[in-house]
């Protein structure tokens, strides 16, 4: 009965509370509800949110100072060879004859120049240049020019006619040429209030046929070595009764062993043969022979060029080693260069050689070659981007060295000029050089010698020598239609033997040229040149005055 009577207790107990509850749970709904009842829900923002990153950690580091580096790298680059269509050969300063002209110009293919001027010269050029400089080229010159002068048997002409050209391969070019040149001289150099003479027994006539063919490579090829044999031969006529035929076989080939070692080597054979056709009492024939190799190491950096190297020489078999040293070093970023040097060579006094110097020598009748050694230091600079110069001083060597002096036999008129051969002489030289140039507009160069010789074993005095020589030229293009040109040379006078084995001393000179073409039309102009503008008939050679002043004047014809 108890336990029913707590069970009903607990019963009562137990539904009180969930009473309890549910009233409570009612009346804060109720007043929950009745808490905003008069506008709807909102959400009220009181800053914009601003997304900000947080400042990272930084590392700080402490470099060191970097090694300085003192390793220049030096870039190999190779140069392609460039094939240009040269038209004609540059002509040396000569004061006797007329040969400032502008004949050809960069791009013309063909150029015809003709004019007369004093002394009854007439004067004509030609050139002519085919082919397209790539696969293969020609060119064509000749000229031709003759003067009378006042004095009996003072006439001179010039006729040379020449032909090269090159066909170019894949890596190599095949080049040769052609020539022909033949030069009129007359002996005029005797009294003529004694003598009378006709043009043919005092004519000295020269003629020469020139071959030569070589073969190169324009490219690298797969040994590294570059070369370019050549093969010439040279037959040289006197009067049609002196003949000398020389053939000449040139080696030279280089290789390069790394970019600041190269090996050079030449291997020359130069070979003539000299004889005379009827000469009284007895025709004369002998050889003259030189053969010559020169093998050397070549060093070169930004700074340094130096070449060490030796020749030995077979002079008509006797041998001669004979030195191969010089070498430059650059300051100042190039723009000055001091340059020294020892070296040597052979020169041969072929007849052709020795009329080229002096045209009035009589016959020879032997050939002794000369030995020349040089021993020599000076410097080459810049100054600025127009000017160039350089001067060095040397010491020069020579055995065997030719003097030409006046024959002074009794039975000689004079006229004739005979060799001598001074076994032993110095020479100590100064040379100096200057150029200005600005493009394609103004170009003005010059150079001097002083030569001093001394030690004379042979000789009593150096026959016929300069001890100063200088020279300098000038091209300018003061407007597109107009070129000036201007010649100029001097020198001091040297001693002469006359009869009687006199010492003399011939006085020196000034020899100034002026040249004007104006460009009338594009393919068409007119020129003027004025030479010898001081008008001294001065001696170069004892007993032969030059011509005066003398004017030259005519048309030229491009296209």
């Amino acid at each position: 009965m108890r336990t029913i009577s707590n069970y009903s207790t607990m019963k009562k107990n137990f539904s009180y509370k969930i009473l309890m509850l549910f009233l409570f749970i009612l009346i804060f709904s109720t007043g929950w509800a009745q808490n905003d009842t008069s506008e709807p829900q909102k959400i009220t923002i009181i800053s914009a949110y601003k997304p900000v990153l947080r400042t990272a950690a930084k590392m700080n580091f402490s470099g060191s100072n970097l090694i300085v580096d003192t390793v220049k790298n030096i870039l190999a680059y190779n140069i392609p060879s460039q094939h240009l269509v040269y038209a004609y050969q540059p002509i040396s300063l000569k004061p006797l004859s007329v040969e400032n002209d502008t004949l050809i110009r960069t791009g013309d293919r063909f150029a015809i120049k003709a004019g007369y001027g004093t002394q009854s010269m007439p004067y004509l050029k030609a050139a002519a240049s085919f082919g397209d400089g790539e696969t293969s080229m020609i060119n064509f010159y000749g000229d031709y020019y003759s003067a009378k002068g006042k004095i009996a048997n003072q006439d001179f002409s010039h006729l040379q006619l020449k032909a090269n050209g090159s066909y170019f391969l894949t890596s190599n070019e095949l080049y040769a040429s052609v020539g022909f040149k033949s030069n009129q001289y007359y002996q005029y150099g005797y009294d003529h209030n004694i003598h009378t003479y006709s043009k043919d027994y005092v004519s000295n006539h020269f003629q020469d046929i020139a071959l030569s063919v070589g073969f190169r490579n324009t490219a690298e090829n797969a040994t590294g070595i570059h070369y370019d044999p050549r093969f010439s031969v040279d037959i040289f006529n006197a009067n049609k009764d002196l003949f000398e035929t020389t053939l000449k076989i040139e080696l030279p080939a280089n290789k390069k062993i790394n970019d600041l070692l190269a090996v050079k080597a030449a291997l020359d054979f130069d070979l003539t043969h000299f004889q005379t056709k009827n000469f009284i009492p007895n025709n004369i024939s002998f050889n003259n022979n030189v053969i010559s190799f020169n093998p050397s190491l070549l060093y070169k950096n930004d700074l340094i060029k130096v070449n060490g190297g030796i020749k030995p020489v077979f002079n008509n078999g006797k041998f001669l080693l004979l030195p191969d040293v010089y070498g430059e070093m650059a300051f100042i970023k190039e723009k000055f260069m001091l340059q020294a040097g020892w070296i040597g060579k052979v020169t041969k006094n072929t007849y052709q050689h020795l009329t080229d110097i002096n045209p009035y020598v009589g016959n020879i009748y032997q050939q002794t070659n000369t030995i020349e050694t040089e021993l020599y230091g000076g410097i080459k600079s810049s100054l600025g981007k127009h000017i160039l110069f350089s001067a060095k001083v040397s010491f020069i060597g020579y055995k065997d060295f030719q003097l030409f002096y006046n024959d002074t036999s009794s039975s000689s008129d004079g006229r004739n000029f005979l060799v001598s051969d001074e076994k032993n002489m110095g020479n100590f030289r100064l040379h100096g050089d200057l150029s200005y140039i600005i493009r394609d507009k103004f170009k003005l160069t010059g150079g001097i010698d002083f030569n001093g010789y001394t030690g004379l074993e042979t000789n009593a005095k150096a026959w016929n020598t300069l001890p100063v020589e200088a020279n300098a030229s000038l091209s300018w293009n003061p407007f597109k239609k107009l070129t000036v040109k201007s010649d100029f040379y001097f020198f001091a006078g040297g001693h002469y033997l006359e009869k009687g084995n006199v010492a003399r001393r011939f006085d020196g000179a000034a020899d100034w040229s002026l040249g004007f073409e104006y460009k009338i039309k594009k393919q068409f102009g007119a020129f003027i040149n004025l030479n010898n503008i001081f008008g001294k008939n001065y001696e170069r050679w004892h007993g032969y005055p030059v011509y005066g002043f003398n004017v030259l004047g005519g048309l030229s014809l491009q296209f």
